[in-house]
């Protein structure tokens, strides 16, 4: 599977060294597509509100256990094609920045580390 490849430091499109806009594929396509995922607010995108964590309602603001939040990422990981098991750590918490990673399994038993 390909997606749009994304800078590192600016999560935004790359190009190519013709110039074209630069694509990614597996297995970093499906690593990056877990990490826009976490990072995707609830109700952001306007094709499919459904999608995302929800930050606004159960995150900013409430000091929500810890457990909650890795299961809130991880269910956003699984939203990704080919990914059938994914497992977050939270590395730091502090004020409005989650830091952390999660271990993905993809259908074809590959297991990548995605930070976010």
């Amino acid at each position: 599977m390909n997606t749009l490849l994304l800078d590192q430091t600016t999560w935004d499109l790359c190009l190519d060294a013709s110039g074209n806009i630069a694509m990614a594929s597996d297995p970093y396509s499906i690593s990056q597509d877990v990490a826009s995922a976490v990072r995707t607010f609830q109700g952001e995108c306007w094709f499919n509100t459904a999608d995302g964590v929800p930050y606004f309602s159960e995150v900013l603001g409430q000091s929500p256990p810890l457990q909650l939040l890795q299961s809130l990422i991880e269910q956003a990981a699984l939203t990704v094609n080919e990914v059938v098991k994914a497992s977050a750590t939270i590395t730091s918490f502090v004020g409005r920045t989650i830091k952390g990673t999660i271990q993905v399994t993809t259908s074809s038993g590959i297991t990548l580390p995605v930070s976010f």
